[in-house]
């Protein structure tokens, strides 16, 4: 079983590829579902370093204040992570003994490097996106302000640095069809 990291910034891809990849019949985790199922307020260590934050609506956390505060404050985006890196983790361990039949697993994991979870993988994947491209789809697809978009690229490494990080880059500047076409080829090389 080979374990391969999906890994690209904000606003680059990966919910295509990962797409892609399960069309093909492959298993791939989203850690972004991940988080948002541990996203709640029935995760005791979550709820207790954030029962004084205004993340709250009806009781439990808001996603969207969530990511407005962690975007905003330096500290609150460390905190979350302490918390739900490891957490995160712990599911990717289980999704690999659940299915270590396969011969490839995927696991779409953007924050790979911040979360520094490299050595759990055979495997890195960038997507690559031009800044610019990723900035445009931010304030087109999730309606962010201007600023707001910019907080959250630069809130991630930069992408030269995870390219060298990397076994294989994606290039998601041309169409659905080149992107579908470069992953046949690493498909080949794994």
């Amino acid at each position: 079983m080979k374990r391969i990291a999906l890994c690209g910034n904000i606003a680059s891809g990966k919910s295509t590829v990962q797409k892609m990849l399960e069309d093909r019949g492959f298993k791939v985790l989203d850690t972004d579902a991940v988080s948002h199922d541990l996203l709640t307020v029935k995760n005791k260590p979550l709820y207790e370093a954030f029962k004084n934050y205004d993340v709250f609506k009806d009781g439990e956390f808001s996603r969207y204040k969530t990511g407005q505060l962690i975007f905003a404050d330096e500290d609150a985006r460390l905190k979350i992570a302490a918390i739900m890196h490891p957490q995160i983790k712990e599911e990717i361990l289980k999704f690999f003994e659940k299915n270590n039949d396969e011969d490839l697993l995927f696991v779409g994991i953007p924050l790979l490097f911040e979360a520094n979870m490299q050595d759990i993988f055979d495997k890195i994947i960038f997507i690559y996106t031009d800044d610019n491209i990723r900035l445009e789809r931010l304030i087109n697809r999730n309606h962010y302000s201007l600023e707001h978009a910019k907080a959250r690229i630069n809130s991630q490494m930069p992408q030269e640095q995870k390219i060298d990080l990397s076994d294989f880059v994606l290039n998601n500047d041309g169409s659905v069809e080149d992107l579908e076409n470069s992953l046949s080829l690493i498909l080949k090389k794994l």
